[in-house]
């Protein structure tokens, strides 16, 4: 019998592949994409590490087998199923929550308004690299915010020579986006799936968000934010300058060297645990007559969120 899989901590993979038209299956323990016409006998398929890899973004024309999502979730990695150039997002492949400890003590930040006024300032602080005004209230923060963010589009696209007329996108008509909003699209949704991913390695929820609410991905839109213009809105505009003929894979193909370059995946979850230790509370106890697990899990290598 095989030995139980240790999953690779989030900080010590790759982080994104983009798989369309192809089955996904394990064979031989492995996971890989068979070619879309099916040919399972053939000796060439393509391997995927998966334990070595955050997210999976799923496009059309995929299919995934039922090994192959189990062995994702053993080994800690999201699966996340999108629309053409990953702009859409449909579902993914795990719950958040998976430390009670934690979702709990992200639910009591957010419902605080004192306390979640502390965790919006902390992210304004490090998204911005300053202390914002005070007092202000969150409101007032994400009024400063989006003042900033509009003129940070304005002098990147100045910066690479793109014609900007402001971020306007339609995702139910995707052709009908200029080029430079078509490439932000796609650049932050590689950027959400990671953070995803991250999200939900740290076990929190995200949906349990403080600047953003009611999307089932607002914490991930609030983390992501942090690191939005130093990774993949600077690299979208630089592809949407060089007009390639495939501008949603260049973007793909940036982003990914853009977060190695960063280190990104090193620094999201201590990032995600200093934006909420801004609160100043400590995490929730277990309730004395609670029960505790009938087996222990026993110590792993993984993140607090992987299930195995």
């Amino acid at each position: 019998m095989l030995p139980p899989l240790k999953p690779i901590p989030i900080k010590e993979r790759m982080s994104i592949v983009f798989v369309e038209k192809g089955e996904i299956d394990v064979v031989d323990g492995a996971f890989v994409v068979v070619d879309q016409q099916g040919f399972r006998v053939r000796p060439v398929l393509t391997h995927i590490p998966v334990g070595g890899v955050a997210c999976i973004m799923l496009e059309p024309g995929t299919r995934v087998s039922h090994m192959a999502a189990a062995l994702a979730a053993r080994v800690g990695t999201l699966l996340v199923w999108v629309g053409e150039a990953g702009v859409r997002l449909y579902s993914a492949g795990q719950p958040g929550g998976a430390r009670a400890d934690r979702l709990l003590y992200q639910a009591r930040l957010a419902l605080d308004e004192g306390l979640r006024l502390k965790v919006v300032r902390k992210m304004y602080a490090m998204r911005f690299g300053e202390e914002p005004p005070a007092p202000r209230s969150v409101e007032q923060l994400r009024g400063i915010e989006g003042v900033r963010v509009r003129k940070t589009y304005q002098l990147l696209a100045q910066k690479f020579g793109v014609t900007w007329s402001g971020r306007n996108y339609n995702p139910e008509a995707w052709d009908v986006s200029d080029l430079p909003n078509r490439c932000l699209s796609a650049a932050t949704a590689a950027l959400y799936g990671v953070t995803e991913a991250a999200v939900l390695a740290a076990g929190y929820a995200p949906a349990v968000g403080f600047i953003h609410t009611g999307k089932p991905l607002s914490f991930v839109y609030d983390v992501a934010d942090i690191y939005k213009f130093e990774t993949v809105v600077p690299a979208a505009f630089k592809i949407a300058a060089s007009s390639p003929p495939n501008p949603e894979r260049a973007v793909r193909l940036a982003c990914r060297d853009m977060f190695r370059q960063t280190r990104l995946l090193e620094r999201i979850i201590p990032d995600i645990e200093d934006v909420l230790a801004a609160g100043e509370i400590a995490r929730p106890e277990a309730p004395a007559d609670s029960v505790g697990p009938a087996f222990s899990d026993g110590e792993h290598l993984g993140d607090a969120g992987h299930r195995s």
